[in-house]
């Protein structure tokens, strides 16, 4: 498996971090971080599980929240989790391919028929055996729980109910390849573009919609650049994950150890109810705003994606048979 790529700027900034901190891991006193902001579910639920810990533990073991991405991007970070400078990190997937392949398959369209369905799976063998493949790897990194990342379908200005209603639509897609390809099959023009583009283009016309969960598309405001239907494909089902530096890890006792991976699991059942709670929030919020939303059918979009699944999943096969039997 492969290692990533520890940079020099990166040894800089935790050797910075470590000194202008001044934060013991000694004392058992560590750095989370997450590049969602303050008041994020998987923010709030890390902060619980450190104010957890430490009534746990008399006060031996501390969080202090890091959000908002004030330690860097997603990249920077994990590589000051892998050198001990953070010792907790919220995630998501895209680092952790490289070193654990397997997970890839949960970037692929519709591998989960719905959140219930991808719950079920995080939360059993399957779920458990990838963050123990990842804690075995060469990453550095501890897999300690699972977090929601959402369900994510399409916002238009024109109403979608059908893969012929996508038909010469431009839609804004995460940079990444499988992506594309998903909303090309979906019938539309897949466009990779930066999330921070999203609304100029849409109020311009360089693209027709884009695609995301309801928390995204209204703090981002999209609603107000022109897309006005939410189309329930749920597409998308991508988990995040938890993971802590192996580097802080060895240093816990094994009791120390259970207690970590325990509440990490509990932050894991915490986070989905705050996500839950949220989703609520927010479509209410845009159904106010005049956004409507459509249920669909989504079989005609499954149908129409095999390809892409068959195209990225040929090396997972075995896996996405054990995930398609979970009930």
């Amino acid at each position: 498996m492969k290692q990533l790529p520890i940079t020099l700027k990166t040894r800089q900034l935790a050797a910075l971090i470590f000194g202008s901190l001044a934060l013991s891991v000694s004392a058992q006193t560590m750095k989370a971080a997450d590049v969602h902001p303050a008041g994020y579910p998987t923010v709030v639920a890390v902060e619980n599980m450190g104010k957890k810990l430490d009534a746990a533990t008399q006060g031996r073991i501390k969080f202090q929240m890091f959000p908002g991405s004030v330690l860097g991007g997603e990249k920077e970070m994990i590589e000051q989790t892998q050198v001990g400078a953070i010792q907790i990190l919220r995630t998501s997937l895209g680092p952790v391919g490289p070193v654990v392949p397997e997970v890839n398959v949960f970037n692929m369209p519709f591998v989960f028929r719905d959140i219930a369905h991808m719950r079920a799976v995080i939360d059993g063998p399957i779920g458990q055996d990838l963050l123990d493949k990842l804690t075995a790897s060469s990453a550095r990194l501890v897999g300690l729980a699972w977090m929601d990342g959402g369900s994510r379908s399409l916002y238009t200005k024109k109403p979608v109910r059908k893969p012929e209603d996508l038909k010469g639509q431009k839609v804004r897609m995460m940079g990444n390849p499988l992506f594309v390809d998903t909303m090309n099959a979906m019938g539309g023009n897949g466009i990779s573009m930066g999330y921070g583009e999203v609304f100029t283009a849409l109020q311009t016309g360089v693209i027709d919609g884009a695609e995301n969960n309801p928390p995204s598309l209204f703090t981002a405001n999209h609603f107000k650049a022109g897309a006005k239907y939410y189309t329930q494909t749920n597409h998308l089902i991508i988990p995040e994950i938890l993971v802590m530096s192996k580097v802080a890890w060895d240093k816990l006792s094994p009791a120390d150890q259970a207690l970590v991976k325990r509440m990490g699991r509990e932050a894991q059942m915490e986070q989905r109810k705050l996500w839950d709670a949220a989703v609520a929030d927010y479509t209410t919020k845009l159904k106010a705003e005049g956004v409507e939303f459509i249920n669909i059918d989504n079989k005609p979009f499954f149908d129409a994606t095999a390809p892409v699944r068959a195209k990225y999943g040929a090396n997972y096969a075995d896996l996405m048979k054990r995930i398609a039997d979970v009930k």
